[in-house]
């Protein structure tokens, strides 16, 4: 698997999300089996780029290379702009959102609005190619099948990019409209894959190896970009690509590891986060990752409500310890008695 000039160690990638693949999850991720990852959208307004927000969503100290960043916009110029300052501060692939749904990114006819704007999609991928290129920075392409299931433009906007000189495109199985319900389809991927020769990325409910293998054998994808699976649960890029490569099933993380895991990610949230961003943002990954675990929505309920980093990190190692005591785990009513004790 390669983006321009960078070879990728496997073809197993982390999806770019909003709130979720900063830094420090980027980081675990790739140390958990991802060959690839994708930074939070970053706005092309400049006056935007000195927020606290924005600053840290280009901060990529110690990050595994290449480190790529996710640009939106609808401005061809204020675009091209955005792939310079970004390549500027480290960015080695510039990728281009024409996939997020969400109504404040819509709204301002940016993500995937876009994909009713084919002459300004044209317009924007020329801007930032061009810009990229005296750089040696390749530009990707992330989008969705088309703006609604009766207007998929998936095909058209795929030759625009390759012309354009993109160097991947990531597509999700979903129109705009579909947002993120039903489910994921990959018969537009495979017909985009049959007419481009620049890598195809399979984008869309892939939640397990299985499911992985099928979506690469069915759409003949170059790679799979996995999101909201990943959630906490890091090791499901370990677990694809040691599927991917011996069709051998991965024993799950036992609680030690997961613990472990768990401590390590927040330890790395809170340095990059501060106290108080901190203890709020990791309550999410804290309960992405319990989900489904005996005792953890009371757990969760609790946890939520303290305020300082110290205890919560303490809270989440209790919670291991006691869960897993003497052989566990427990059913959902002793594991819920036993926390309480």
């Amino acid at each position: 698997m390669r983006i321009g000039q960078w070879s990728l160690p496997n073809n197993v990638l982390v999806a770019p999300m909003a709130g979720v693949t900063d830094r420090p999850f980027r980081q675990l991720c790739k140390k958990l089996g991802a060959g690839y990852a994708v930074s939070e959208m970053a706005a092309s307004n400049p006056k935007l780029w000195d927020s606290v927000k924005t600053s840290r969503r280009l901060n990529h100290d110690g990050e595994i290379a290449p480190i790529s960043v996710q640009i939106a916009g609808a401005d061809p110029a204020m675009m091209a702009e955005a792939a310079v300052f970004n390549a500027n501060k480290g960015a080695r692939i510039i990728d281009i959102n024409m996939g997020c749904p969400v109504k404040k990114v819509c709204n301002v006819a940016s993500g995937s609005a876009l994909l009713r704007h084919e002459d300004l999609i044209a317009r924007i991928l020329d801007a930032v190619v061009s810009a990229c290129a005296p750089l040696g920075v390749p530009v990707t392409l992330k989008t969705r099948t088309g703006w609604d299931r009766e207007s998929r433009n998936a095909l058209r906007v795929a030759k625009m990019a390759e012309n354009a000189g993109i160097s991947a495109l990531t597509l999700h199985g979903r129109t705009r409209a579909d947002l993120y319900t039903g489910e994921a389809e990959y018969d537009t991927i495979r017909a985009v894959k049959a007419e481009l020769d620049i890598p195809v990325i399979a984008n869309g409910d892939i939640d397990s190896p299985e499911k992985a293998r099928r979506v690469l054998d069915y759409t003949g994808a170059d790679a799979v970009m996995i999101g909201r699976a990943a959630q906490g649960r890091p090791w499901i890029f370990r677990e694809i690509d040691h599927y991917l490569r011996t069709g051998e099933t991965l024993a799950p993380p036992s609680y030690g590891e997961m613990r472990e895991l768990l401590l390590e990610h927040l330890d790395d949230h809170y340095r990059f986060y501060g106290e108080h961003t901190g203890v709020c943002t990791a309550r999410k990954h804290i309960g992405w990752y319990l989900d489904g675990l005996p005792g953890a929505d009371s757990f969760c309920a609790r946890m939520n409500l303290i305020d300082n980093t110290r205890d919560q990190w303490r809270a989440v190692s209790d919670w291991f310890d006691i869960i897993s005591r003497d052989g566990g785990p427990y059913p959902a009513p002793v594991a819920e008695a036993l926390l309480a004790a």
